[in-house]
């Protein structure tokens, strides 16, 4: 996987836990980036195992501040 795709993947790995949170927690709409990374970093962290390998692969070793970038990028 190049690593353009894996930033891809992250991202729409991300999205998933983006959708659950906001539906889990509305007020996160709300929220600091900075706050939102935290949480889908937990998310992500308590959720691992429901993944695919693939996707455990690319988020295994994500860090709160990789989140924080990806949440900032807009896609083309």
């Amino acid at each position: 996987m190049t690593e353009v795709n894996a930033a891809v993947q992250k991202r729409k790995i991300i999205d998933r836990f983006l959708m659950k949170l906001t539906q889990e927690e509305p007020q996160m709409y709300y929220a600091s980036t900075s706050d939102i990374a935290r949480s889908l970093y937990t998310m992500i962290k308590e959720h691992t195992n429901r993944l695919s390998v693939e996707d455990q692969a690319l988020v295994r070793h994500m860090t709160i501040e990789e989140i924080q970038g990806l949440l900032g990028f807009h896609a083309k």
